[in-house]
């Protein structure tokens, strides 16, 4: 029997490319991604190359359903039944079926706004302030799992500093210093340190060290969890894809690492 070949809607297209094939078969290791003010233990996909866009593995499990309709949709319209697109209502409305046409421009419609450009600028500085404290870490602690916490926490952020300033400059935004942060008067981001507490936590070694860097940390990390917090409550942002997709595996992977560092610190407390 010879393969029809048949063409997909654009929207279709669009969310198979941002999906991906490796956020559905990389399940490697555990995480806890939000969902509203709910959070759900899920199996969460490895790390992509942060040259493609990044998509928690709950924004997998909304949008594959959609990828289902679509592409039911586009074989539909192949065999002459017509398209059979949902698009769902507002809360306390009912759904109605949309052209594939419209449906592209649906997805195409969604871009980002001045506060996800903001949320992207003000996290460069604070991803850079954390590598600033984990290059302290090497030469004052002497614990295996806090070298390990600081590798995970430098790989991580390195590799989304790369992945922000790309972002901006595709799309044409203005890519902060990443080290802005140092200059006179500037306003630091939720949960950043002073230069006061970056000098207690310089001059500080072995285990004293290690209770600072993990209180001071985990006060860092929550900070970000603000910025996402803020991101998501201003209306209309957080809604492009890549940002959303980002801000929640940002939410996602602080969340793990302050357990692991309130785990530590209780270790060290006994």
């Amino acid at each position: 029997m010879k393969a029809t070949s048949v063409k997909l809607p654009s929207a279709a297209r669009t969310i198979l490319r941002i999906v991906g094939e490796s956020s559905t078969t990389r399940m490697v290791r555990i995480g806890l991604v939000r969902k509203g003010q709910v959070y759900r233990k899920i199996l969460e996909a490895k790390p992509r190359p942060l040259t493609e866009p990044r998509l928690s593995p709950v924004r997998s499990l909304v949008l594959l359903p959609a990828v289902a309709v679509l592409l039911g949709a586009s074989c539909g319209a192949t065999h002459n039944r017509g398209p059979a697109i949902v698009q769902p209502g507002a809360p306390g409305q009912a759904a109605r079926s949309i052209t594939p046409e419209s449906a592209a421009t649906v997805a195409a419609s969604t871009t980002a706004t001045a506060a996800d450009v903001s949320f992207m600028q003000g996290m460069i500085g604070h991803h850079a302030q954390a590598l600033e404290m984990t290059a302290l870490l090497p030469s004052r602690t002497s614990r295996a799992d806090m070298r390990l916490l600081a590798r995970r926490i430098e790989l991580s952020q390195a590799d989304e500093i790369g992945w922000m300033q790309r972002w901006l400059q595709v799309h044409g935004h203005a890519v902060p210093d990443a080290h802005a942060h140092h200059m006179p008067g500037v306003v630091l981001m939720p949960g950043m340190l002073t230069e006061e507490e970056m000098s207690r936590l310089a001059a500080a070694a072995g285990a004293e060290f290690d209770r600072l860097f993990l209180e001071l940390m985990i006060k860092h990390h929550d900070g970000a969890l603000t910025m996402v917090d803020g991101l998501f409550m201003t209306e209309g942002a957080g809604q492009d894809t890549e940002i959303y997709a980002f801000a929640s595996d940002v939410d996602a992977d602080q969340r793990i690492e302050i357990d692991r560092m309130v785990a530590l610190l209780r270790e060290l407390v006994k």
